[in-house]
């Protein structure tokens, strides 16, 4: 039984004059699908085949990081705004795919742009199709106008570096490596990894949440959701036929792992001698003290990643509709401090169920879940 019930709201398309007001973002996070301590573990196997690549891969992240983020910095204030829609105008995607030719330099040759037939490079070919999936999702399910919501340019490059083991958001555009073909593969053949990068671009241009403890683990978090959320999108899933992992397509023949990560049991995705064993907790009693990656951005997004899959399996059906788009709403919403702990995140996850559903079925699914990974959301 439904006490109370609102109505829902059907999204709609927004335009530059009906958006929110973009929150200003002076450092943007660069964002990579393979966490630093896949990396490093790698690193330091003794098949140089294994570890070189990986080593070299951590050593461009950090130059990259340092380098990227200083760089948008200086451009951001010296520099007008990218181009935005144009009041009125369709909401239509505007794409563009650059060839790095194996090179670290960004963007890149420019190789098909926006409305231009397919080419010869299944990579082109992939990173433009996904750019296109993740806007609309974003468009057709939550009413967004690209990542900035008033219809920012997509801009990937494909080829970047020689084995260059990631693919990452730098605040900016999409960048893919092709992998070393033992550990990691092309990282265009996952959907959900493009949708992962760039929804770290709408965390940019909405809750800006903070890289670091658990603001940055939920960072990482939403990119899950959002990146799972795409790929059970493209292939017209149901929650409850979905498998809930992320990168499957990524790891490569020497790999016996599953996926990057699980949703639906963190810790569970791998567990070789060659990427280690899965790190990542399911709730907050496993919870993970580190110094290492920001805090363990990407070891304690497990529990959060978790509670939504509880969620979006608990509702069943499509899991954008219902469980996303509360996500969406807390995310969007203006209330989600750049500094949000779970436990905030979670509160406002049950407020924001109630708000679009209701006191029914959401708003307990929501609570259950955060309840079972160990983490309060009275609402």
């Amino acid at each position: 039984m439904t006490d109370n019930p609102r109505p829902t709201r059907t999204p709609t398309a927004r335009t530059a004059a009906d958006s929110a007001p973009v929150r200003p973002v002076p450092h943007p996070v660069f964002c990579t699908i393979v966490p630093p301590h896949v990396l490093d573990h790698l690193s330091h196997l003794d098949d140089p085949v294994l570890s070189v690549p990986a080593r070299r891969t951590l050593e461009r992240d950090a130059r990259e990081r340092t380098r990227r983020l200083s760089a948008v910095a200086a451009t951001r204030a010296a520099a007008p705004p990218p181009a935005r829609r144009a009041e009125g105008a369709e909401a239509t995607p505007q794409r563009t795919i650059y060839d790095a030719e194996t090179r670290e330099e960004l963007p890149g040759v420019k190789v098909r742009a926006e409305g231009s037939d397919p080419g010869g490079d299944a990579s082109v070919n992939r990173a433009y199709a996904g750019l296109g999936a993740t806007f609309e999702l974003f468009l057709k399910s939550f009413g967004r106008d690209s990542i900035d919501g008033r219809g920012l340019p997509l801009n990937a490059t494909v080829h970047y570096g020689k084995e260059y083991a990631n693919a990452f958001w730098d605040g900016e555009q999409m960048v893919f490596g092709d992998g070393d073909g033992e550990v990691f593969l092309d990282f265009t053949l996952p959907v959900d990894v493009i949708g992962h990068e760039l929804a770290h671009g709408v965390t940019q241009y909405t809750a800006n949440l903070v890289y670091r403890g658990q603001p940055g683990a939920l960072n990482e978090s939403l990119s899950d959701v959002f990146g799972s959320l795409l790929k059970q999108y493209t292939l017209g899933q149901n929650a409850e036929d979905a498998d809930w992992l992320i990168g499957a397509d990524v790891l490569g023949p020497r790999v016996e792992g599953k996926a990057l990560r699980s949703m639906k049991e963190p810790g569970t995705a791998y567990d070789d001698d060659v990427l280690g064993k899965d790190p990542q907790p399911g709730s907050m009693a496993d919870y993970v003290e580190t110094d290492q990656d920001n805090g363990g951005v990407h070891i304690n997004s497990g529990i959060p990643n978790r509670a939504f899959y509880l969620v979006a399996t608990a509702l069943r059906g499509k899991a954008w509709e219902r469980a996303g788009q509360i996500w969406y709403d807390v995310l969007t919403g203006g209330e989600l401090s750049a500094q949000a702990d779970f436990a905030a995140f979670a509160a406002l996850t049950a407020k924001a169920a109630e708000e679009r559903f209701g006191r029914g079925e959401e708003r307990e699914a929501v609570l259950k879940a955060w309840s079972e990974v160990g983490v309060g959301a009275n609402s």
